[in-house]
């Protein structure tokens, strides 16, 4: 019971730091395009 419970805690942990990351490189994106936009013009 002990090893299901540790399991399933880590499996959270894991899929927060997936979502976590995913939203992070999608703001470094925005950054990113918007320096692009900047120095195209």
């Amino acid at each position: 019971m002990t090893k299901t419970i540790a399991t399933l805690l880590a499996l959270a942990f894991v899929l927060a730091g997936c979502n976590t990351m995913k939203g992070f490189g999608q703001d470094v994106q925005k950054v990113g395009d918007k320096i692009e936009e900047k120095a195209r013009k």
